[in-house]
């Protein structure tokens, strides 16, 4: 009889405990639809059990259609875990080795010396973006496409940034160039071997690789993806950059809704597909020529916190599209997060949904204001050689603005101890004002700007 009521109680405090995260997480995602700063569909599991399941907003702003849980996105980013997946199978089936170079699969660029299948999937190739190089060189009268990418390649032969596996440098390059890899090899379509090997089998219904522009398709429940360049500005899907861009994949493309993509997060941790060897490698960090990790495994940033455990995470931004997927390993929890808005105020709010998951307090830390002679020691152009990025700080009156290299300016709240935020776009800078630099934190990522 102790033993029942002690179980009673258990399952009480847990019920308990478990309403109090759902209400905490609505209202989270309420506020900050509020703010515009998300519009798109949640789905929060543990341990197989739904904590939330929510749609904030609308799936078509002319039509006025509301986000349902059938909508459909564009990945954009996060289908890189399935391209690795894919490779990683026809390794299993034994038709390529990841340490084949690729000129193995694309004899067109056998002038890169070198470059294996691994390197493309961990981003140490060294190879340099396409899509500067076609904004350089390209027919912009042309959709691009992966066979027109590797065509031009071939004719501008382009240096590679790196020496293969000396650096980690992310590339949309690498898994545009896997895509053509498994087409190659599989003699089928991206889209067909995607289907055959997971989609399927996984029942993903509502998962497909699509050409929305290239193919004129008509895609039913898509959730219009919306961006706004500026603050003020209206939104727009209409985005040139998408439509020239459209017939490119592997880097992205895959449309899904966040009900498919639990299934394929359940998946990856069941040994569905994978036995638990091949899982071990997808979530695995690879290291570099020096040993160093590379905080990557397929399609994945992998990384370990002292609170939260073993976690590997992907986030995705396309024409108006900001995804995210993350799984918590160690203590079984997923969370997915589709947004069909690319504003100045977007965010994912992944900080904020982990501590409430953990019942952690939420810091209600308050902007300072700050005299507008006190901000001239943070002005100047800060670089950061490694990425390639200058970030000139500036001020308006009393106001600290800080603009990227062909972005916007934004303004940055003060918070005291030379630390700026852009909440909106979960954007840090902490300065330093003896070294004459400052931290950028944004996601759980971390750059260090010198002034120029």
């Amino acid at each position: 009889m102790k033993k029942l009521i002690i179980l009673f109680i258990t399952l009480q405090l847990n019920n308990s405990i478990f309403a109090q995260q759902q209400q905490r997480l609505d209202s989270l995602f309420t506020a900050l639809q509020n703010k515009n700063s998300f519009n798109g569909n949640v789905l929060i599991t543990e341990k197989g059990e739904v904590i939330l399941e929510k749609s904030y907003g609308l799936q078509n702003i002319e039509k006025n259609i509301k986000l349902t849980d059938q909508s459909v996105f564009n990945l954009a980013s996060v289908t890189k875990q399935f391209t690795a997946s894919a490779i990683l199978l026809l390794e299993n089936e034994k038709k390529l080795r990841l340490s084949d170079e690729i000129a193995t699969y694309i004899p067109e660029l056998s002038f890169y010396k070198g470059i294996k299948i691994e390197h493309l999937i961990h981003h140490t190739s060294g190879l340099p973006d396409y899509m500067k190089l076609l904004s350089e060189k390209a027919d912009k009268s042309k959709i691009v496409t992966n066979d027109y990418v590797i065509e031009l390649f071939l004719k501008e032969k382009p240096n590679l940034l790196f020496n293969p596996n000396d650096k980690f440098e992310y590339s949309n390059t690498g898994y545009l160039l896997l895509a053509t890899i498994i087409e190659r090899v599989s003699k089928t379509t991206y889209n067909n071997f995607l289907k055959q090997k997971f989609f399927l089998p996984l029942n993903m219904n509502n998962t497909n690789v699509f050409f929305l522009y290239k193919d004129h398709l008509n895609i039913p429940d898509l959730a219009v993806g919306y961006s706004q360049e500026s603050f003020g500005e209206e939104l727009t899907s209409d985005i040139e950059y998408v439509k020239y861009f459209d017939g490119a994949y592997g880097q992205g493309r895959i449309y899904s809704t966040a009900k498919d993509l639990l299934k394929w997060a359940e998946f990856l941790k069941s040994n569905t597909l994978f036995t638990k060897a091949q899982t071990n490698t997808v979530i695995s960090n690879y290291q570099l020529n020096s040993k160093e990790n590379t905080n990557y495994g397929f399609g994945l940033f992998v990384g370990e916190n002292k609170k939260y455990g073993k976690i590997i995470n992907h986030s995705g931004g396309w024409g108006g599209y900001t995804t995210f997927l993350e799984q918590h390993l160690t203590n079984d929890k997923i969370i997915i997060l589709l947004q069909n808005n690319s504003l100045v105020t977007t965010k994912i709010p992944i900080e904020e949904v982990r501590k409430i998951l953990y019942n952690e307090p939420l810091k209600a830390d308050k902007p300072i204001v700050l005299k507008a002679e006190e901000l001239d020691k943070y002005l100047g152009n800060y670089v950061n050689a490694e990425i390639s990025l200058k970030i000139s700080i500036s001020k308006k009156e009393n106001i600290l603005y800080s603009q990227a290299t062909d972005q916007m300016e934004i303004p940055m709240d003060s918070y005291g101890d030379h630390v700026f935020k852009f909440e909106p776009a979960d954007i840090i800078l902490t300065f330093n004002i003896e070294e004459k630099s400052f931290e950028l934190a944004q996601e759980g990522m971390k750059f260090v700007f010198k002034k120029e």
